[in-house]
């Protein structure tokens, strides 16, 4: 069983992708959007909890598979995302398509950022964790840590978004973020 101390820092880790996802959003959208922020707050720190769950619950039957592909999906689809978001940076402003108050991108993003997150499940399995009951503290504990760093990335974002977009344009940056987390899903799973 883990401590309330490493599961903290666990929830803060699992938290970070949301966060930085989430200051890419603000900084693209420059304005505040309550129901938005709320909604890709809610999704992130849903899918981060959700995730863990489905890893501890896989374990028996699924676990080789999941831990021998979680960081190729994540990556496929931070990089098809990021990508997109480059090439987009590069065309016409009003052709842009990228756009972080659509349902379905706050889904493919709540996915994305989630998938490592089910090593944890995985992890969770192997650490002991035997019933579901087990398992409340510290998936309500990484949900609502992942919707606090979501809410305040965004407002982040927007607040500090007019000095990044002076010197880059948002999706750019965005889409390099993205690969960013793309890659070291990727590198931390292959080397770490």
């Amino acid at each position: 069983m883990i401590s309330l101390f490493d599961l903290l820092l666990l929830s803060v880790a699992l938290a970070m992708d949301c966060f930085t996802v989430s200051i890419m959003s603000g900084v693209i959208l420059r304005r505040r959007l309550c129901a938005a922020i709320l909604r890709m707050a809610l999704l992130f720190g849903i899918f981060q909890a959700l995730m863990p769950l489905l890893g501890w619950a896989g374990t028996a039957h699924f676990s080789q598979y999941l831990e021998a592909v979680d960081h190729w999906i994540a990556f496929g689809m931070l990089a098809f995302i990021g990508g997109k978001m480059i090439w987009e940076s590069f065309g016409d402003d009003d052709h842009q398509t990228f756009n972080p108050l659509s349902l379905h991108t706050q889904l493919l993003l709540a996915v994305a950022t989630s998938i490592d997150a089910l090593a944890v499940g995985i992890s969770m399995a192997c650490l002991g964790y035997e019933r579901l009951s087990q398992l409340t503290l510290p998936l309500v504990m990484i949900g609502a840590v992942s919707v606090l760093f979501s809410v305040i990335g965004y407002l982040l974002g927007i607040r500090f978004g007019q000095v990044i977009t002076r010197r880059l344009k948002p999706e750019l940056a965005g889409g390099l973020v993205l690969l960013f987390i793309g890659i070291k899903v990727l590198l931390s799973h292959l080397f770490g």
